[in-house]
């Protein structure tokens, strides 16, 4: 006889933490050297002046000044046009 009842195993008990992404500082916010403006996966935003991409796409200021938000015309491999959001810091 079992001294205790059967049970099932634990499966789906396991989470991982949550990555906080997203943009971290607005349109028109003040920004120092280093710090954080978009955290991303892939380069959703691409860098403009004086904004370099870190190894994990995430998007830093090398430089004072304000965050700016906009829109850039880009044309792929295959010849279309495509629009890519661009962070700068003026």
């Amino acid at each position: 006889m079992a001294s205790t009842k059967a049970a099932g195993t634990a499966k789906n008990l396991r989470d991982s933490n949550p990555k906080y992404l997203g943009v971290k500082l607005a349109d028109g916010q003040p920004a120092r050297p280093g710090m954080i403006i978009v955290r991303q996966r892939g380069t959703k935003i691409e860098a403009g002046k004086n904004v370099k991409v870190g190894r994990d796409h995430t998007l830093f200021a090398i430089a004072s000044g304000t965050v700016k938000f906009s829109t850039r015309r880009k044309t792929n491999y295959a010849g279309q046009r495509l629009y890519k959001k661009v962070a700068e810091v003026l």
